[in-house]
């Protein structure tokens, strides 16, 4: 299953509004550049920074190759290309997990791939 993410008027309010009022981005797990403290983008005001900082940036595909839902959660394997203005592209391979809470809102995404993986491959470009 491929889904390609769309920046549109509202896109980013839309996005966060998919989230518990206390949900958690971990994307990666881990301290990161990202996140250095590792803990996480906490709470709406949090994601919406992260749209900022990770999303906007880049044009994103999500190529899932498998799904398994369990309860309220969801695995999925795949990669995800980003693409920024200037063309430059990376291929990340991971796993990025799903948990909703009882309203049907995001309250965690996890996100398990490496993050120098994905700076060795911008530079050998």
């Amino acid at each position: 299953m491929e889904l390609v993410q769309t920046k549109g008027a509202g896109a980013k309010e839309a996005w966060v509004a998919l989230f518990a009022e206390d949900g958690v981005i971990e994307d990666p797990i881990g301290p990161s550049p990202l996140d250095p403290a590792g803990k996480g983008h906490r709470g709406r005001k949090a994601i919406a920074a992260f749209w900022d900082l990770a999303i906007a940036p880049v044009a994103l595909r999500f190529d899932i190759e498998r799904s398994y839902a369990c309860g309220d959660e969801v695995a999925n394997v795949g990669t995800i290309t980003a693409t920024a203005p200037d063309g430059t592209r990376t291929v990340t391979e991971g796993v990025f997990t799903y948990r909703v809470n009882a309203a049907g809102e995001i309250a965690a995404l996890r996100a398990y791939w490496e993050f120098d993986k994905m700076l060795a491959q911008l530079a050998r470009r």
